[in-house]
């Protein structure tokens, strides 16, 4: 049976946080999963951090804002960051998991349906008509940019360093402005509940990822899921992950589910 609901008149939403940066979200897909994507306009580039479910075109929301080179990236392959990345020209993705990006692998985008996280009660209306989350799949895009560790992405009139965060994922980066002590996190560090219990995630290695990131000097985390948040919120986070997962026995005796 077709789905019932009715066919959305805009998929995305934008604010406008600050003259240079814009956070995008998909209006009618479930709240705990939506991710943030930010757009940062730069003096001589532009730079788009992860791309959504791609069941709408984000190019052509963002087509009055794109007014030179754009680099399109994924902090990771996960379908609610990389989904919509195959749409744009010039799209970057860290080493690890730029295979799963270009074989389009659902699995290691969490989109095959035996995991049962893109189901259709998690969009309040449709994208288009005909939409069905059972045919929702990624789609393969080959990377331009191989993403690594220490990279530095000049945008004239500021710099983001990538930062390999594997834990996660294999391949998670954040992105770090450290004039501006700003970091744009994807899936490493949110306000909410981490997943570290996915296909690909490690304990013990997120727990190396955030005692490395317990001596980053932040101001700001723009993260791709739930609200921004500052120095203080970042640490509690952090400290409150580690205290909780370097318990003897922790990391396998709670299985995260979708």
């Amino acid at each position: 049976m077709l789905n019932s609901k009715p066919v959305c008149d805009r998929w995305f939403a934008t604010h406008q946080v600050n003259p240079g940066l814009y956070c995008i979200g998909e209006l009618h897909y479930w709240e705990w999963n939506r991710a943030n994507l930010w757009l940062i306009k730069g003096q001589k580039q532009d730079l788009l951090i992860d791309t959504g479910l791609g069941v709408a075109s984000l190019r052509q929301h963002l087509a009055s804002l794109l007014d030179k080179p754009l680099l399109a990236i994924a902090s990771h392959v996960h379908f609610d960051h990389a989904g919509g990345l195959h749409e744009f020209d010039h799209r970057a993705i860290h080493v690890a998991e730029a295979e799963a990006l270009r074989a389009g692998d659902n699995h290691m985008a969490l989109c095959d349906p035996k995991f049962g996280w893109v189901l259709d009660e998690h969009f309040e209306q449709l994208p288009y008509a005909g939409f069905t989350a059972m045919e929702y799949t990624l789609h393969s895009a080959e990377p331009t940019q191989l993403l690594q560790e220490g990279d530095v992405l000049d945008l004239g009139d500021r710099a983001f360093e990538v930062l390999h965060l594997p834990g996660h994922s294999p391949g998670c980066i954040a992105l770090y402005d450290a004039k501006n002590q700003e970091l744009f996190s994807g899936d490493v560090i949110y306000d909410g509940d981490l997943l570290d219990q996915l296909p690909g995630s490690d304990i013990p290695t997120y727990i190396d990822t955030y005692e490395r990131l317990q001596k980053l000097p932040i101001e700001t985390v723009y993260p791709g899921h739930y609200a921004t948040f500052g120095r203080d919120r970042y640490q509690q986070i952090m400290a409150e992950y580690l205290e909780a997962k370097r318990q003897p026995g922790c990391p396998g005796e709670v299985r995260v589910t979708a």
